[in-house]
Order: structure tokens, then C-alpha cells, then sequence
């Protein structure tokens, strides 16, 4: 199986640069697809496979674009037009032929356009061409002497290759929006290193369901998608003691996200990672107001990624349903220790004060 690939990104910089990101993409589609060879021309990788790789392909970061195609030799491009039409056109009643070319030809590419337009018009007189939407689109890249013929243009998942940017650590929960943060992190060439904190008894054991069958979905993108679970109910039953005492149990959840981020910088120092990327989404609990995540922000000294920061529940909701791991993140995982009235202005010097006891 022949397919076309397409980058779009990548074309914008630098001759490096571009070089080396391409061979990272390239690395990625190997490791996902398996077997398989290449063959690159500017702007363009051909990918030569047994089968087909359509699903896998979608979920390869840097791809913007994939057609399945057919090749033959300029040459032989009006004949091969026609074969690779036959079962293709007798269900439809419009038409078009786009044309692309590189390189030097007696020919632009509106002739070859209309060349072929005429051939296809000819052996198959039930068709009208329509050149603004048509029902069927025959596409043909003549690249010197080689020519590609295809049908359709898949859309990739796009973004840059992953791990071209580095590696971050994510505070992984499993609900709706940590998943979406990593995946807009991965879109953007980040190898991610997940990090889920084990709750329980505050929890049930379906929150290690729901993390484990997110983190399948996400290994469709990454096969390397490997979560670390930290112990967090011991942690928790302290806090609640503490806070119980000091009546502040409304500071509970400023405690534990400043825990967690600490556990991650930890593990990033480990992975070697360039910061913490979490879920957060301004104003959507009491924990991620401006004043709370001013607080729990300084717990920590590595760079904290938010790519929700503005998104709202449904913006989030739609991107998850997208990337396939909405249905598994609503599986219930109800935290008992959330206070009933969290406080939305965390004093950082009364969180300083229990931090220490807790020490």
C-alpha cells in the first residue's frame, strides 16, 4: 500500500530543523505502524506498507494530511487514469480533476487538468464536470516523471511530531479534562510522563478503571503511554487530621494539589522533564481561581502548563469526545475528601503554617 503524507508545520522552518523533525516523524510512524519503508521529497513522505493504516495514521502527531495513492510513470497517466476510475465514478454524477505538478513540463497544470477532464468526460458520458462541488474529486501529483493518483485527502490529527519539544509531567486523573490538557500537550510535541495519585479510601477503585482505560485510548497516539501511580490517601488522611484541628478543612484541596505538584516536580527531575502540564481550567472549581492557583502554583518551581485555562466544560467536552477518551472519563471517581465549602482564597501563610506541622 502507497500513501502520500503531509506535514504542515514542519515546512516552516528552519532546513535543520525541518530535517530533524522529519526524521522524528518518521521515527513515530515506524514505531506505531511497525514494518514499513519511505521514500521523502520536499514537503511530501511516501509510505510504503503491506496494508492498509488508515486508523494509525490518524493518530500520528505531524500528520496533517494522508491519501492512499496509486503510482505510474507520466507516460502511462492517461491510461492509468481511466483504470483507476473504473468502480469509482458510475455512482456519481459530478466530477473534477485537480492537478498538482513539480518540476519542468511542456504542460501546466490547468492543461493536464483539462486533459484528463476531457478523457474521463469521454469514456464516461453520464458525468457533468463540476469544478466548485463536485461528488467525486480525482487527484493527480506530477512530480517530474512520477505521477500519484488518488481520491481522497484523510485528515490528519495534525500538530508537530511528538517528542521534538520534550518531555513534561501531567497530574493524570483520568476525568474530562486532565486527559485533554496531555493530548493538547502531546499535539504539540511533548512526550508526556503521566501521573496518577492514588486516593483511596477517599475514592473508589474505579478511578484506577477509568485511569487505566483512558491511558489505553491515549496509548493509540503514544505507545509509550505508561502512567506512575503515587500513593495520595495516607497523605490525605493527615491533611484532614490536621486541618480538623486548625479548623481549616476548606484549605483540603490546596493541600493536596500543592502535594501532588511537589510528587511531580520529584518525577520530572527523574524523567528529565521541562515542566508540569495539569487540567486546570480558570474558574471551574473552587481550586482554580486566580487567587487559589496563585497559592498552589508556588509549591512548585518547574513551569506549570494549563493549556485549559480558557477553555470552558463544553470546549473541553467536545475535544475529548473527539480523541475517544470522553466515555471512559465519566465513569464515576467521586473524591470524598473535597470539603463541602472549599475555600476560593487560600491564605498562603496559613498554608505555609499546616505544611510544616505536616513536614
Amino acid at each position: 500500500m502507497l500513501y502520500l503524507i503531509r506535514y504542515s508545520e514542519i515546512f516552516l522552518k528552519s532546513e535543520r530543523v525541518r530535517r530533524s523533525w522529519v526524521n522524528r516523524l518518521i521515527e513515530n510512524i515506524r514505531r506505531i505502524i511497525g514494518d514499513c519503508k519511505f521514500r521523502l521529497e520536499r514537503g511530501r513522505i511516501w509510505l510504503i506498507t503491506d496494508g492498509k493504516v488508515d486508523d494509525k495514521l490518524r493518530k500520528i502527531f505531524g500528520i496533517v494530511s494522508f491519501s492512499p495513492c496509486e503510482h505510474c510513470k507520466l507516460e502511462e497517466l492517461e491510461n492509468f487514469v481511466l483504470k483507476f476510475c473504473k468502480g469509482k465514478l458510475e455512482s456519481v454524477k459530478t466530477f473534477a480533476v485537480r492537478v498538482k505538478r513539480v518540476g519542468e513540463h511542456d504542460f501546466t497544470s490547468q492543461d493536464m487538468e483539462r486533459r484528463l477532464g476531457a478523457l474521463i468526460l469521454k469514456n464516461f458520458p453520464h458525468l457533468n464536470v463540476d469544478l466548485e462541488k463536485p461528488e467525486k474529486i480525482i487527484y493527480v501529483e506530477i512530480r517530474n516523471e512520477d505521477c500519484y493518483v488518488f481520491d481522497e485527502i484523510v485528515k490528519g490529527v495534525g500538530g508537530i511530531p511528538l517528542g521534538v519539544e520534550g518531555k513534561l509531567v501531567s497530574l493524570f486523573s483520568g476525568g474530562i479534562d486532565s486527559p485533554v490538557a496531555t493530548w493538547l500537550m502531546m499535539k504539540r510535541g511533548c512526550k508526556i510522563v503521566p501521573l496518577f495519585f492514588d486516593i483511596r479510601p477517599f475514592t473508589s477503585d474505579k478511578a484506577i478503571e477509568r485511569v487505566e482505560k483512558v491511558a489505553n485510548v491515549l496509548k493509540d497516539f503514544d505507545p509509550d503511554f505508561e502512567v506512575v501511580v503515587i500513593d495520595h490517601g495516607e497523605f490525605l488522611k493527615r491533611v484532614k487530621e490536621v486541618l480538623k484541628e486548625k479548623k481549616l478543612e476548606s484549605y483540603t484541596c490546596i493541600l493536596c494539589k500543592r502535594r501532588m505538584l511537589r510528587v511531580a516536580e520529584d518525577l520530572a527531575k527523574e524523567f528529565k522533564a521541562k515542566g508540569i502540564v495539569t487540567g486546570d481550567s480558570l474558574g471551574q472549581v473552587a481550586s482554580q481561581t486566580l487567587d487559589n492557583l496563585l497559592v498552589i502554583s508556588q509549591a512548585c518551581n518547574l513551569p506549570i502548563y494549563r493549556p485549559l485555562i480558557g477553555f470552558d466544560k463544553v470546549e473541553i467536552e467536545e475535544i475529548a469526545r473527539r480523541i475517544g477518551t470522553f466515555e471512559h472519563s465519566t465513569i464515576p471517581a467521586e473524591c470524598l475528601a473535597v470539603p463541602k465549602r472549599p475555600t476560593t482564597k487560600a491564605n498562603l501563610e496559613k498554608v505555609l503554617e499546616v505544611e510544616k506541622e505536616l513536614e
